[in-house]
């Protein structure tokens, strides 16, 4: 009797355990992490008896975890990849939205200022006119100012998420450190600990999603966590990451154990809204910043140089139109032995490209410089100066040692610079400081389409004589053109000399005489020479070949591509982890139907297990009255 006692009651605590697993399970169905928990049950060994082995019943031999490490591993890496595609997908969706087309566009302003000169050209005296272009251009120097506190707010707040991925990644790393001692005590009794196995699986999802991470587990059942090649977690030791800046000047992430620093190449980053953020801070951003910027500089630069060539409304040359956008100072790496403090201006501003540069200094003042924007080097002997990309770079003060390295960036904050350096309409410089006046006895048809200064020149109102010729060619005589003869004549095609730009129509006779000299002071009012060039600019190649109006649309074209291509990149990252999410929490997740299917099932044995404990409670009774 005592066997069948036994039998039911192993049979009524078996099915017990079960039913609480069971229950354990719906009751966590929808708990983040938690695998679906199956009690597994063996038969007892039978006990030998003359009559053969007899069964004794069936224990619960460990609590299982339904878990697949390949799936789960999968699933997190497609997570962290996802992670890092929508970070900087919605970064760059940020971006986008600062460069806006339109009327109230940052280029349409541009154009507009560009497009109001031609009412100064058609009337240099009209003060209206006048007062709109310097309207015009102040509404542009808001917008650019706009655009790059925009920028920089993105930027800062770029930042501030980095700095709160870097506190949640330590105590995520803290807490897996903390879970795997727990881990190592519990599988020293023989049994997994599935809960505390669930929590650490949860804590590297959740550590996925700030940075990829790879594990190696260990026979002790802790796990061993890398970031990179470089050791987040080992066993219970959790190391602790912080943000530092590499050479260019960018952050990337970095591991501290005990006093000794690691950094963590940011190409060795695979996933994680960390990657997603510095990749965006490291490319994408400089990149908006580098174009805006290089548009500012540019744009004040041009006008700047075309303004200075002509004469006010007064009769005084001309000043700035805008003020000049000082370029900032490269900044040193902290390991320089120099003393060099190194700068940059704009020796050429058709040439710029927007980029940053890196520059390492070797021995005998050779330089090297880097642009960072597509690695391109160039090499220079020394000593400084040097000119790259239209930009002089030189040595404010002291010296470069060898080994020196410096990061210029150039363009990142020109723009918020940008403002009106003009304060009445009446310096605006609608004059050009030459005239061309046709000869009093000419008899063709020659005659002046437009006269004015293309660039500084010590001759530029040195008085110029064109004399034409019967074989239908000039001779010019007057200081600095070196009086060249037989010059070939095409009516509307320019005739450049000592600076100026001189446009001829009609046909010449023989003698005809055109002289280009000094403006008359009383001419100067009614001449828009400067102005008719001040407008031509708007068709200058300057941004890579492209003309002054359009450098905003090829900024917008480049943001808007990128911030597509991240997009598209987004959307198939999160379909994989999606997909396989599915198919890890199909192994592991937990099904109601399944479950309460189950819970009926336990349900019966438990009940037919009490029955046999009835029966041969019955049984034993009955044969202990009859002994009596």
């Amino acid at each position: 009797m005592s066997s069948l006692l036994n039998v039911g009651a192993q049979a009524l605590l078996a099915n017990q355990i079960a039913l609480q697993t069971t229950g354990n399970n719906i009751a966590n169905a929808s708990t983040a992490g938690y695998s679906r928990q199956t009690a597994v049950m063996t038969q007892v060994n039978g006990q030998w008896t003359g009559s053969g082995y007899i069964g004794r019943g069936v224990q619960v031999t460990t609590v299982e975890r339904a878990h697949s490490d390949f799936l789960t591993t999968q699933a997190a890496q497609a997570q962290s990849v996802a992670s890092m595609d929508s970070t900087r997908s919605d970064q760059l969706s940020s971006l986008e939205d600062i460069f806006t087309g339109g009327t109230t566009g940052l280029g349409a302003s541009v154009t507009d200022m560009l497009n109001s000169i031609s009412d100064v050209a058609s009337t240099p005296s009209d003060i209206t006119a006048r007062n709109v272009v310097l309207t015009q251009a102040q509404e542009m120097a808001s917008r650019f100012q706009d655009a790059q506190n925009r920028l920089d707010d993105l930027s800062s707040g770029v930042t501030s998420s980095l700095t709160d991925g870097v506190k949640t990644i330590n105590s995520l790393a803290s807490r897996i450190a903390s879970l795997n001692s727990q881990i190592s005590k519990a599988q020293g009794s023989g049994q997994t600990p599935n809960d505390l196995l669930d929590q650490r699986d949860q804590a590297l999802r959740d550590l996925n999603a700030q940075v990829q991470t790879s594990t190696v587990a260990a026979d002790d059942g802790s796990l061993s966590v890398f970031v990179g090649s470089q050791a987040l977690v080992l066993s219970g030791n959790a190391s602790t990451v912080s943000l530092t800046k590499d050479a260019d000047g960018n952050q990337q992430l970095s591991l501290q154990r005990g006093a000794l620093t690691s950094a963590i190449p940011t190409s060795t980053i695979g996933g994680g809204a960390m990657a997603g953020l510095l990749q965006f801070q490291s490319t994408d951003l400089p990149e908006a910043q580098n174009l805006l910027g290089r548009m500012a500089l540019t744009i004040t630069s041009t006008v700047n140089a075309q303004q200075k060539l002509g004469l006010d409304l007064d009769g005084n040359a001309g000043g700035n139109f805008f003020q000049p956008i000082a370029v900032p100072d490269a900044v040193g790496a902290s390991t320089n032995t120099g003393s060099a403090t190194i700068g940059a201006t704009v020796s050429d501003a058709s040439k710029l490209v927007a980029s940053s540069y890196k520059l390492d200094f070797g021995a005998g003042g050779a330089v090297q410089v880097t642009r960072l924007s597509d690695g391109q080097i160039s090499n220079f002997a020394g000593p400084l100066p040097v000119t790259v990309d239209g930009l002089s770079i030189d040595a404010s003060a002291g010296t470069a040692n060898a080994g020196d390295s410096y990061v210029l960036k150039p363009f990142a904050a020109a723009a918020g610079q940008v403002s009106v350096a003009m304060t009445s309409p009446r310096q605006l410089a609608a004059a050009s400081p030459v005239q061309a006046v046709a000869g009093s006895a000419n008899t063709g048809s020659l005659a002046v389409a437009s006269v004015s200064a293309g660039s500084a020149n010590a001759n530029l109102t040195s008085p110029v004589t064109l004399t034409f010729t019967s074989a239908g060619t000039f001779d010019v005589s007057g200081t600095g053109t070196g009086n060249p003869t037989g010059v070939s004549y095409t009516a509307g095609q320019a005739i450049s000399l000592n600076g100026w730009n001189l446009t001829l129509n009609g046909t010449p006779k023989p003698g005809d005489t055109i002289t280009v000299d000094a403006t008359t002071p009383g001419y100067a009012a009614l001449n828009s020479g400067n102005a008719t060039a001040l407008l031509a600019l708007r068709d200058a190649p300057v941004f890579d070949g492209g003309s002054l109006s359009d450098g905003y649309a090829s900024l917008m074209a480049t943001v808007g591509v990128r911030s597509q291509s991240a997009q598209y990149a987004s959307g198939i990252s999160s379909s994989i982890a999606t997909n396989l999410e599915t198919s890890r929490t199909s192994v592991s997740g937990v099904n109601l139907d399944e479950e309460a299917a189950k819970l009926l099932q336990y349900q019966q044995a438990y009940q037919a297990s009490a029955k046999m404990i009835q029966i041969a409670q019955s049984i034993f009774d009955s044969l202990l009255q009859g002994m009596t």
